[in-house]
């Protein structure tokens, strides 16, 4: 049994997720509420959570001053957010579990099951990623977090040079020379990255526009990335590859 402690200040909100787990998580037994910034900081001293519901922004301060008053966090975390599409979107690069309200039961579970294999060990770098992706006004000082079977990578946006796909297994390349093997599918950094810059000229490829070098259009038409990778484009993608390079050359 999951002990959870949720922190809202919103009633209805505490009082919609506790029922909501009683009904979908057997697994998980909330043991305590909170209102508040201090108050939750209190709960979790005094009950000792294993899981914890804790909403981004409270009228007496965020979710990051809460977890701020604890040197090392033993606890795993689901934020509960009304944030918009922007904010979602640093939470998603820093491989954090969030739920937006107003809380959709299936996606609580979904997000209590990735809880249970969260590494806290990782939490500290997760958590510095996502309040510079939440401050960044731009997507190229952008970082995400790339877990792999054996550790957790904090890489910036801008260094990924492309990514490809092997079933259910993306590999992301960087300027380091890095290729890190990652269990998501290559649709999933599609909506993740196209707003950075990013485009999937294959069904097997995702590559930054910032590091093409050339378009060549003979054999069917490839890529030249500045590392000189040849990367090959769909016949369907060609004409807006096209487009978007002239656009870069304005």
């Amino acid at each position: 049994m999951i002990r959870a402690v949720i922190i809202d200040d919103e009633f209805h909100i505490r009082d919609t997720l506790v029922k909501m787990l009683g009904m979908n998580c057997p697994d998980v037994k909330v043991v305590g509420e909170a209102s508040g910034v201090v108050s939750g900081i209190a709960t979790i001293k005094e009950l000792k959570p294993e899981l914890v519901f804790l909403d981004l922004r409270m009228k007496d301060g965020t979710g990051f001053d809460l977890l701020s008053a604890f040197p090392s966090i033993d606890f795993k975390v689901i934020f509960v957010t009304a944030y918009d599409h922007y904010a979602v979107q640093a939470f998603r690069f820093s491989a954090l579990d969030y739920l937006l309200k107003p809380v959709n039961p299936e996606q609580l579970v979904e997000a209590v099951t990735r809880a249970g294999k969260l590494i806290r060990e990782d939490f500290k770098k997760q958590m510095n990623a996502l309040e510079e992706n939440l401050r960044s006004d731009s997507n190229k000082n952008k970082k995400v977090i790339l877990r792999t079977a054996e550790s957790i990578h904090l890489v910036d946006v801008g260094h990924i040079i492309f990514c490809d796909s092997d079933s259910c297994y993306t590999t992301v390349h960087t300027l380091e020379g890095e290729d890190i093997i990652v269990s998501k599918t290559l649709k999933d950094y599609e909506e993740m990255l196209t707003d950075c810059g990013f485009y999937r000229v294959h069904k097997s490829y995702l590559i930054n526009l910032v590091h093409v070098k050339r378009f060549d259009r003979q054999d069917g038409g490839y890529i030249v990335l500045t590392n000189d990778l040849k990367i090959p484009v769909a016949s369907r993608k060609r004409e807006l590859m096209m487009e978007l390079m002239e656009k870069m050359a304005e």
